[in-house]
């Protein structure tokens, strides 16, 4: 595991509590300080942990910020070039790139677990974050399936469903439900603050619910929303076509029927999703088309909930 921080911590206590054998790295002395008191095997010396997993022929976790994976990957490509490579970063494009170019040679499969706080670091790691959660691990026209495999059973092992998309996809959607809500969080908490001890002490659940992720470290929200530029810029255009849509109609009829209505209906669709009926499926990851299954599984919404053999196993409304 490199990086130590609230979801690499979190995977770290996961795969240990589970019996699997881990061992880390951080540049942070603060988290490697307190995961060794622990009673985990981490280091500050990212090549040493690297060099160490290279012996071994570990599967390797980047769960460093966007800005800092360039750099390791330089590091993963000289020392430990071969090994099973996974991340867990919220943006999958630019990662991607990164490997092929700094690390062409490593088994990569993409990772971003749909969970997490909006507190950060080793202290607020937590064995049981990944829960329930979708794990999105990424298909493209190239990926190693069996070591696809190897990364799905692992995800599967602490406790999530794995989501198989390509990178494209993934920050497309990851636009719309994550990174334009924490745009949307952030000016909602500055134009509520901008009020003063007024606002701020009526402030109460649709305010708290709106703003939550605006608590979350501004160097890791930067780093996922600039580092998805180009599939979030659309997503920002949509949202400002809506905004100015329910001003001009509260200003021409005094009417905001449309937007909130639609708003209902999109939080029931929500709601409904998580009812939904769901029929199993099954993918060879042996046969021809086996990217294109998993591909068109995730897109559907489906999920892999096992892994039988040579064999994905799934759901799907």
């Amino acid at each position: 595991m490199i990086g130590l921080g609230l979801i690499g911590g979190s995977l770290l206590r996961a795969a240990h509590s589970i019996g699997r054998t881990t061992f880390g790295a951080t540049t942070s002395e603060a988290d490697a300080d307190a995961a060794s008191r622990a009673g985990f095997d981490v280091t500050t010396q990212v090549e040493a942990a690297l060099g160490k997993a290279a012996e071994r022929d570990a599967m390797i976790v980047l769960a460093v910020p966007l800005p800092a994976v360039e750099d390791v990957l330089r590091t993963v490509s000289r020392v430990a070039g071969h090994c099973v490579l996974t991340d867990v970063t919220s943006v999958k494009g630019p990662v991607l790139d990164g490997v092929r170019r700094r690390a062409p040679y490593a088994k990569f499969v993409g990772g971003h677990p749909m969970a997490g706080t909006a507190e950060s670091g080793w202290k607020a790691s937590n064995p049981a974050l990944f829960g329930g959660a979708a794990w999105v691990l990424g298909v493209e026209h190239d990926t190693d399936l069996t070591a696809w495999a190897e990364v799905a059973q692992l995800v599967l092992d602490v406790g999530a469903h794995v989501v198989p998309l390509p990178a494209d996809s993934h920050d497309e959607t990851v636009a719309r439900i994550s990174h334009l809500p924490h745009i949307f969080a952030a000016i909602l908490a500055t134009i509520g603050a901008q009020g003063g001890p007024l606002a701020m002490s009526l402030a109460a659940g649709s305010y708290t619910d709106g703003t939550r992720v605006a608590g979350s470290s501004p160097a890791l929200v930067r780093a996922m929303t600039e580092g998805n530029r180009d599939a979030l810029l659309p997503i920002v255009d949509e949202a400002l076509g809506r905004l100015g849509a329910a001003r001009g109609s509260l200003a021409s009829t005094g009417g905001l029927a449309v937007t909130v209505n639609s708003g209902y209906e999109g939080a029931q669709a929500f709601a409904a999703s998580k009812d939904a009926e769901r029929a199993g499926v099954r993918v060879s990851l042996t046969a021809p088309d086996a990217r294109d299954g998993l591909i068109a599984l995730g897109e559907r919404g489906g999920r892999i909930t096992a892994i039988d053999g040579d064999t994905a196993v799934g759901e799907v409304s």
